[in-house]
């Protein structure tokens, strides 16, 4: 049972640093589209439609995060 335990720490201590990896990623995608959108005199649908799939990811992935109980230490 030991080792389990460890293991399955060691897991998902992993996987939390690519959550946070991934959900910073997504937030930088995000705030490049969204300001994209803004810059645009007539932003076409396809970038509207991006915009809103970059921030749907990244609400997603916060959720996610939270329920996890991650917190991002800087």
């Amino acid at each position: 049972m030991f080792f389990w335990r460890r293991r399955k720490g060691w897991l998902r201590k992993e996987f939390d640093e690519k959550l946070i990896w991934q959900l910073e990623e997504l937030k930088k995608q995000w705030e490049n589209q969204k300001s994209l959108v803004e810059k645009s005199f007539d932003p076409s649908e396809d970038v509207i439609c991006h915009t809103k799939l970059a921030e749907a990811k990244y609400f997603f992935l916060f959720k996610e995060a939270k329920q996890r109980k991650i917190s991002v230490r800087k």
